[in-house]
């Protein structure tokens, strides 16, 4: 997967890619794609966030993440690349897979 940064244009049109096939969108802030999960109770969020860490460990990719009880709030962006990367939006779409 490609760990170049992505430019605006390119961003914007993954972006609605992404948020085409998701009822809750993802966002731009301060340069990184962000999202906030909402879940039943906090074993719902936690379990979706050990998912995510298998996965985002098998990609050698780390989301930003912070929980609270039922909330998961992730910023991704691609450190080295100094921006979002394909490889970000490869895992947002896995995270919206396993958040159901």
């Amino acid at each position: 997967m490609n760990r170049t940064k992505l430019d605006p244009s390119a961003i914007e049109g993954a972006l609605n890619e992404l948020n085409a096939s998701t009822a809750s969108p993802w966002t731009l802030i301060e340069g990184r794609l962000h999202k906030e999960f909402h879940f039943t109770d906090f074993v719902a969020a936690f379990g979706f966030m050990t998912k995510v860490a298998l996965v985002a460990e098998s990609m050698d990719h780390h989301p930003e993440w912070f929980n609270v009880y039922k909330t998961v709030r992730v910023d991704l962006s691609t450190h080295d690349a100094g921006g979002i990367t394909e490889l970000d939006f490869l895992l947002a779409r896995r995270m919206d897979a396993r958040a159901g």
